[in-house]
């Protein structure tokens, strides 16, 4: 089979490797489609240790939609033929391999393989080529859950990769009345103002005066603040919190589903009399799986758009770069 290998900074190679046996309890499957991951980005750009855990001289991706193609003799859950989401915490039975499962290799070996675990069915009305956007969307369905969201409430979503798009139709599939998408790519932005979300270029426009516009006005402990009931920082831009403490309302709630690795200051009196929360979120749960694929079976989105471009396996370096560059794509996949 063919495979990309990761060789360290900006450094990939697609190689000729051994197909993957299948034992008795294992479900060997076939990618079909592969999304590239914003960690694949950074790891590629900035060298090792600076994205998931990918291994100089390994097989990397875990944004992918396959087929089975062959299943071990004491196997009866799956079938061949049979297409599935490779859930990437359990596909290798080894959650420590969750990002590089093999997403930009041509097969991969499922040990041990089990259904609502290690893989998941995907409804017939899921394109194949938007399925493998269902991990991404997992990610930014928990976002959206981790705030709590409740009809009738308003949002704001910083980041519009699709991660941030993600949370942002799941905040308006779990009720929320108002969403706003915030960003400094007008490229990215515009693919979200044709998905039906308000957005604010954080560079060219004062995001204040365009959000009490758009949600109205509410009290803080600053005076008054626009009308937000949940800030998601899909983006991990240090102004971003700074923004949240200085005019999030009272009882507001900030998510943090981007990669913040710098230590930070809080004003916890502020916290306690505003009564405002700051909540963690990483990664998915089964039941953001189910979400997302009912999110992407309704067809109430256009949600393909957030695709962008797509290459074959033998040009993952160019995918890879061309994913890097916000004002010229949006989401990136590999097509087998």
């Amino acid at each position: 089979m063919k495979a990309a290998i990761y060789l360290g900074q900006e450094n990939v190679e697609v190689r000729e490797l051994p197909n993957p046996v299948c034992g008795d309890n294992d479900v060997v499957i076939k990618n079909i489609y592969s999304s590239i991951c914003g960690t694949d980005v950074a790891v590629y750009t900035k060298g090792p240790n600076t994205g998931h855990k990918v291994n100089v001289g390994g097989e990397f991706g875990h944004e992918t939609i396959s087929r089975v193609v062959e299943v071990g003799k004491n196997v009866a859950e799956f079938k061949v033929g049979e297409r599935v989401y490779p859930y990437p915490l359990f596909t290798k039975n080894d959650t420590g391999r969750a990002g590089t499962i093999g997403g930009f290799s041509e097969y991969i070996l499922v040990p041990k393989a089990k259904r609502d675990h290690s893989l998941y069915a995907v409804p017939e009305e899921i394109s194949d080529r938007l399925a493998c956007l269902i991990e991404p969307f997992t990610v930014g369905c928990r976002a959206a859950r981790r705030g709590q969201p409740k009809e009738g409430e308003n949002a704001v979503v910083f980041g519009c990769g699709t991660i941030g798009l993600a949370a942002s139709v799941a905040l308006k599939y779990f009720g929320m009345d108002r969403v706003m998408v915030c960003d400094v790519s007008d490229y990215r932005l515009g693919i979200a103002q044709k998905l039906g979300f308000s957005v604010c270029n954080t560079e060219k426009e004062n995001f204040v005066e365009k959000a009490v516009d758009y949600f109205g006005t509410a009290p803080s402990l600053n005076g008054t603040a626009p009308d937000i009931d949940c800030w998601i920082d899909a983006a991990g831009a240090e102004s971003i919190l700074d923004s949240f403490m200085q005019y999030g309302k009272i009882i507001s709630r900030f998510v943090a589903v981007a990669v913040n690795n710098k230590p930070r200051r809080l004003d916890l009196l502020h916290m306690t009399y505003a009564q405002k929360s700051i909540i963690g979120s990483g990664g998915y749960f089964p039941e953001d799986v189910r979400d997302v694929m009912e999110i992407m079976a309704g067809g109430k989105w256009d949600l393909e758009a957030i695709i962008t471009q797509e290459f074959p396996l033998e040009q993952i370096s160019e995918a890879i770069r061309t994913a890097s560059d916000p004002d010229k794509a949006l989401n990136v996949t590999i097509k087998f």
